[in-house]
Formats: structure tokens, C-alpha cells, sequence
């Protein structure tokens, strides 16, 4: 789970919780503070370095805008570099892209004023009956790869996606994307199975993993 504190809450007022959730059974990944050092958090609430088994960060999670595209465009062309995060070879224009995904479910990172990962969705199917069906997008920065931010991303994602009545997510995995098959699976995603040969990438074909998370909230 995530702890999410808005801006301008007091923080004095949640200190007292904090040592208790540490040591709870919960495994809280990320304290998403806004303004507020996570170490101030845990010097004041009295917690020791002991205490501490989650990640932190001074990441924050914004809605994606128009403006931050250019940031966006360059951290996709980094994933396209890899040629084993999607099929594409070049990053789309704006437009485009905007067209092609929802618009109540986009999120950028931030570590301090700087974009440093983005999720999105994208409809899989023009039907109503499969309105709350969609596609994972998620991508982080070169650099910031190993941070946590991935996972930062696809929590909030999801917690995004059920605030706007989707009820299934999907993702498509090339399989040697090995580090991005764990990060589904630690956010609740099964695998379905293995699409074989599905896409011809630079010439070769490539197998993916299709994987999905239904929600126990929305459609129930």
C-alpha cells in the first residue's frame, strides 16, 4: 500500500501513526509527502533505522498535462531504445498519443521539479461492454530505473484506474522484460498466458505475456 499525505495536512497530526504502520503486517512501499522530508517524518515519530523496511522517496505523483510532454516524449524514446518495453520504433506527436489513451488516468513522477517516470491507459476496445478494460503504459526514466518509481507509478495507476470505473487492467510484456513482468506481479497482476510470435519487431518476432489485474472493487 501507499501512504498519501495532501499538501498542506499538518503533519503532527499523522506522526503517531507512523511507527505503528511500520511495524505492522502492512508493507507500506512508498510515503508520497508533499513538501515534508520523509526524514523529518521518521525523526520525529521516534523511528529507528530498524524500522525502516519499505523504500522512500521524494517522488511525487501528478496528473500528466499537455505541458509535460516533451519530458514524457523523451522518456519513452529511452524505453523504445531498449526494444523490449513496446513494438514502436519512434514516439508518436502528442496528438496522437493523446488520442490513443484515456484521458482521467494519466500520471507523471516527479523528483522534485523533474519528470522522472509517467503511466498511462489506453482503451483495448470501443464496445461498452468493455468500457472499464484497459492497457498499462509505464515507463521510467533511464537514470531513475532501481528507485521504485515503477512501482510508485503503477499503484497510483491503479488506484487512478478504480476512481474511474475500470475494472480491468491489462499489460503486454515482451517475456524477456523480465524486470517488468516482477513489477506486475508485485501490483497484483496474474499472467493469462503467452501470445508466441505475436509481433515482428526490427525482424524479429517476439513473444509476449499478457497479464491482468481485476479489481475487487469496481463491478462486484
Amino acid at each position: 500500500m501507499s501512504l498519501w499525505l495532501p499538501h498542506g495536512r499538518e503533519p503532527s497530526k499523522h506522526l503517531d501513526l507512523l511507527p505503528g504502520l511500520l511495524r505492522s503486517a502492512l508493507t507500506i512501499q512508498w510515503i508520497i509527502v508533499f513538501n515534508i522530508p520523509v526524514s523529518q517524518w521518521t525523526e520525529n515519530a521516534g523511528v529507528t533505522d530498524a524500522d525502516l523496511r519499505m523504500k522512500t522517496a521524494n517522488c511525487i505523483v501528478e496528473t500528466m498535462g499537455p505541458e509535460d510532454w516533451e519530458a514524457v516524449k523523451q522518456i519513452y524514446e529511452e524505453g523504445i531504445a531498449t526494444r523490449n518495453a513496446t513494438v514502436e520504433t519512434d514516439a508518436p506527436a502528442w496528438e496522437r498519443w493523446d488520442s490513443s489513451h484515456r484521458s482521467d488516468c494519466r500520471l507523471v513522477a516527479k523528483d522534485h521539479d523533474q519528470i522522472v517516470g509517467w503511466a498511462a491507459l489506453s482503451p483495448v476496445s470501443v464496445r461498452d461492454a468493455y468500457s472499464g478494460v484497459a492497457e498499462v503504459s509505464v515507463y521510467v526514466a533511464e537514470h531513475f530505473r532501481g528507485n521504485g518509481a515503477g512501482k510508485l507509478l503503477l499503484d497510483s495507476l491503479i488506484s487512478s484506474s478504480e476512481l474511474s470505473g475500470v475494472w480491468t487492467l491489462q499489460a503486454m510484456i515482451f517475456v524477456e522484460n523480465e524486470a517488468s513482468i516482477a513489477l506486475h506481479t508485485s501490483c497484483g497482476f496474474r499472467s493469462v498466458g503467452t501470445r508466441e510470435r505475436i509481433g515482428c519487431l526490427y525482424g524479429h518476432w517476439r513473444d509476449t505475456l499478457l497479464m491482468e489485474r481485476r479489481s475487487d472493487t469496481i463491478g462486484y
